[in-house]
């Protein structure tokens, strides 16, 4: 590639965008746009979690991050991993079963203030948005990380006293005062 034919930077792509009048794109629109290389991303991703997890199942997980100096780019970050993380805004999760050789998805949770507009006109939501509206409820009960939990087979704190699970569904009780 020479000097002539330089692809431009995100941020002077970003700035002369900022310069244009706005044009007026539903959401449905704007979401087909940036989902448009979605499935391969997902795709790739997963590959990378089968070697590094081989024989294992995993997660993958999308975050969505908007950059702080250019507010109209928005990036998708994908990386796979052993265990599943902790609900949070702007996250979708997919879990990798080796033995199915599938993936599927955990949860779906917006950024916080899509949210907090769902929750809001809970009855303004159309029929296709309702699956999200019950993501964003289960993160906002409690009901997502007390999946996450089960998934992770973490030990949960019942009264002073933690249970253990084992992976053969047999459990041990220790005091946490001392030991």
């Amino acid at each position: 590639m020479t000097t002539s034919q330089k692809r431009e930077t995100v941020g002077k792509i970003s700035s002369d965008l900022i310069q244009k009048p706005l044009e007026t794109k539903d959401a449905i629109e704007q979401t087909d746009a940036m989902l448009k290389n979605y499935p391969k991303n997902i795709e790739v991703c997963t590959m990378r979690g089968k070697q590094l997890y081989p024989r294992e199942d995993f997660f993958v997980v999308v975050i969505q991050k908007q950059e702080r100096l250019m507010k109209n780019v928005i990036r998708s970050y994908f990386f796979p991993r052993r265990t599943c993380p902790t609900p949070n805004y702007d996250q979708i999760v997919y879990k990798y079963t080796h033995e199915k050789d599938q993936i599927d998805l955990i949860w779906v949770i917006p950024n916080r203030e899509m949210s907090i507009d769902f929750i809001r006109n809970k009855e303004l939501v159309p029929p296709q948005a309702m699956s999200l509206l019950k993501y964003i409820l289960e993160f906002e009960d409690g009901t997502l990380t007390r999946q996450m939990k089960t998934l992770n087979k973490e030990e949960d704190l019942i009264q002073g006293v933690v249970v253990y699970k084992k992976t053969d569904n047999t459990e041990r009780l220790r005091e946490i005062n001392g030991r």
